[in-house]
């Protein structure tokens, strides 16, 4: 099973989920392969010392890791173009988008992009219930 955590900027948020996946790992298929998507190499970099199993940079990677994914977790601007200050290409977001896998978005309410209905939780809660959320599906 292939789990995709996409993030961009300074990646913490991406490396919450890496940690926090990490930490569920025996109650994940044994054969779960944590890969982390930066859309900067600091983010990557944040990912991978979270625990990422594999790791890569930029617009092609997100386009390769997100044909075969089981699972795509990360902030809502990954479906948008120009979000995460424009770090997001609307190649990246396409393919997200028409990835065939489960996605988890987190509701982050920035770069004029506002989820109606959903409170504003810390990173730390977000991240948490995105967990929750993918260990719901086994």
């Amino acid at each position: 099973m292939k789990i995709v955590v996409i993030d961009g900027q300074g990646g913490r948020m991406g490396a919450l989920l890496c940690e926090k996946i990490r930490k569920a790992q025996k109650d994940l298929p044994s054969d779960t392969l944590l890969c982390a998507i930066g859309t900067n190499s600091a983010a990557t970099a944040a990912m991978l010392k979270a625990g990422a199993d594999c790791a890569a940079t930029g617009e092609n990677p997100v386009l390769v890791a997100c044909r075969d994914a089981d699972f795509i977790i990360g902030p809502l601007g990954i479906l948008a173009a120009d979000s995460l200050m424009g770090e997001v290409t609307p190649v990246m977001a396409v393919a997200v988008g028409s990835s065939a896998a489960q996605k988890l978005l987190l509701p982050v309410n920035r770069c004029n992009h506002h989820v109606v209905g959903v409170q504003d939780y810390s990173m730390s809660r977000l991240t948490d219930e995105a967990v929750q959320e993918l260990l719901s599906f086994f």
